[in-house]
């Protein structure tokens, strides 16, 4: 095989709210890490194979991942324990699980590993058909809108399995739908992404939020909700008050999970955070990249420029990597980044984390490891 075979030099343009496009994404092999070229390799190739070798390079920097972390492990177990808890028979109910956390922390990517596997295990366990001959589809995978009520959430659920009556008929009609769909695919799992659309202050928002206690009566899922802030947004009281919440059958029904930003408060904290720097240098396919370019040499200034957020580091890098390619330096260094301008949450917190840093309060490299 020569070095510029396999190369995948287009971005994959799945929709993960459809059912062709959530199982192409659960079809499509892993990507393959283009070789890494010396510049005088590079430079000896004919100009389209060296503009085909960087549209691979552009695409897979663009697609880093996914890093597994203590965190990330720790709450896939989790779910795994929450939806294998929930082979009930018919007559209970089935309990749900919250992913709440700080935007930019990696919710959605966790989630998308998370369905991908089980519906894989799902398929290779039970077949592509169920025994009624339906298409199975373990997963199903929706994203709230800013004016979801229960007839558009419905429709959404309908639009995903593809019926053709999924824009037509009133929320009644449509839940029906949606609960034959869910009965006859066999699907298990039920991803709900961008809960903190609904505003617990407003009427459509309290009457979706009822509507899924509902669907679980009536769906033989789990659902798994995914948002920012659900909690200060009242979603799991109801909108009640904290000396009411005990009242909620949301709040004894769902099961929250949280992802925090990287810290470096302990050494277990630093080994985490270097050990995520040299899982991105190993995928990064920069001609003059070393080992520790990351996770020694900029280690504090990734932190500073990210403030510890996985989505605001990997944007850094992503684009770092890009611009190394263009200028032909190659690598990453602290001035080239600098030239990169992040996303605003990171930029407007910098100067803060960074002072943290100068007053000795933060440090981002734990000692090593001593031997018992």
């Amino acid at each position: 095989m020569t070095l510029l075979e396999n190369l995948e030099t287009e971005e994959r343009s799945y929709r993960l709210t459809t059912k062709e496009g959530w199982i192409e994404r659960v079809q499509l092999p892993e990507r393959v890490q283009p070789s890494r070229l010396t510049v005088g390799q590079r430079q000896a190739l004919r100009q389209v194979d060296q503009r085909r070798y960087d549209a691979a390079r552009k695409v897979h920097h663009a697609n880093l991942g996914p890093f597994s972390t203590p965190q990330i492990k720790a709450t896939l177990s989790e779910l795994v324990d929450i939806v294998d808890a929930n082979r009930q028979d018919g007559d209970k109910l089935k309990s749900s699980a919250v992913i709440d956390s700080l935007p930019g922390v990696g919710k959605t990517t966790l989630i998308t590993i998370f369905a991908t596997n089980f519906h894989r295990l799902e398929i290779e366990l039970h077949g592509e058909r169920t025994s009624k001959g339906h298409e199975r589809i373990p997963v199903a995978y929706i994203s709230l809108t800013g004016n979801t009520t229960m007839r558009t959430l419905n429709s959404m659920l309908c639009t995903f399995y593809g019926h053709p009556g999924a824009q037509s008929g009133n929320a009644q009609i449509l839940a029906d739908r949606a609960t034959s769909c869910v009965r006859e695919c066999e699907t298990r799992v039920i991803v709900i992404d961008d809960v903190h659309f609904l505003d617990m202050h407003r009427r459509n928002g309290r009457e979706v939020a009822n509507h899924f206690k509902w669907l679980a009566t009536q769906f033989p899922v789990t659902f798994i909700f995914v948002g920012v802030g659900l909690e200060q947004r009242q979603l799991l009281s109801e909108g009640l008050t904290l000396s009411d919440v005990g009242l909620s059958q949301t709040a004894r029904r769902w099961t929250r999970l949280e992802l925090n930003p990287f810290r470096l408060e302990t050494n277990n904290d630093r080994r985490t955070w270097r050990s995520l720097l040299l899982g991105i240098e190993r995928e990064l396919c920069l001609a003059n990249a070393w080992e520790g370019m990351l996770a020694d040499d900029l280690s504090e200034y990734l932190f500073v420029r990210s403030t510890g957020y996985f989505v605001s580091l990997m944007s850094l890098i992503s684009r770092g990597s890009l611009r190394a390619m263009r200028t032909g330096e190659e690598k990453l260094t602290k001035e080239l980044l600098d030239e990169i301008e992040n996303d605003a949450a990171s930029e407007a917190a910098r100067q803060k984390v960074e002072d943290a840093f100068k007053l000795g309060g933060l440090k981002s490299l734990a000692p090593p490891k001593t031997k018992a």
